[in-house]
């Protein structure tokens, strides 16, 4: 099916995704319309971590991790090509593609014959791959790759934003945590909030702990971690 067919369907996938408060939840809507959108049996997506390190953090069936892994061992496969240089890639038949043999083998004999994946990214970021696995051989073609695309363009904008919104809330609540603690130190010892501050941070710096895992032990339990 062609984008233009799903054009209310994209829509109002763009909205859902606005409106997704937690990472997590955008990462399912966006598998549960991408299984539907390709009319295939699974989907996943492969998140790019600082550095060299990748993994896959959602999948609609245990296997896809398992092909991901396969990729990631060997160094090997669509999706190392793709996060390396493409923008996708499409496998009519991992029997007969011949571009990566000992992958396509091992992905064969787990029961999977087609692929389609296609760079997860935004004007800023790479953020990985969504890709579409189905046992059976053609099970994507020309006009499914530009659904992929789109669909991809939706859910790279929302997965960075949900993952901002993610980084922006823990730091809100560290902070909150950090000053309900000083106010734990300064009603206990009669002390300042730059005094309470202080002890904190040197706590923290002293015993290899971070801020935010000091402020909330005292919250919680009045006694500083051991």
């Amino acid at each position: 099916m062609s984008v233009r067919s799903y054009g209310d369907e994209f829509a109002e996938l763009a909205l859902r995704l606005h409106d997704t408060p937690s990472y997590d939840e955008t990462v399912d809507k966006v598998l549960e319309f991408a299984v539907k959108a390709l009319n295939c049996a699974y989907a996943g997506i492969i998140l790019v971590h600082d550095g060299p390190r990748v993994e896959t953090i959602a999948a609609t069936h245990p296997l896809v991790a398992d092909l991901d892994r396969i990729q990631m061992e060997t160094g090997e496969g669509p999706d190392v090509h793709l996060l390396a240089e493409r923008e996708a890639v499409r496998i009519e038949d991992v029997r007969t593609d011949g571009r990566w043999p000992g992958w396509a083998r091992e992905v064969e004999a787990k029961g999977v014959r087609s692929m389609l994946g296609t760079r997860l990214s935004t004007s800023k970021t790479l953020i990985g791959s969504l890709n579409f696995y189905d046992p059976a051989p053609g099970c994507f073609d020309v006009e499914d790759v530009d659904v992929a695309h789109m669909l991809a363009r939706h859910a790279a904008v929302a997965l960075e934003r949900a993952r901002d919104l993610e980084h922006l809330w823990r730091a809100i609540d560290a902070r909150n945590l950090v000053g309900q603690a000083q106010g734990v130190l300064m009603e206990r010892f009669g002390i300042t909030a730059d005094q309470a501050f202080a002890v904190l941070r040197r706590y923290s710096q002293d015993n290899n702990i971070k801020l935010a895992q000091v402020a909330q032990r005292l919250v919680s339990s009045g006694e500083l971690p051991d």
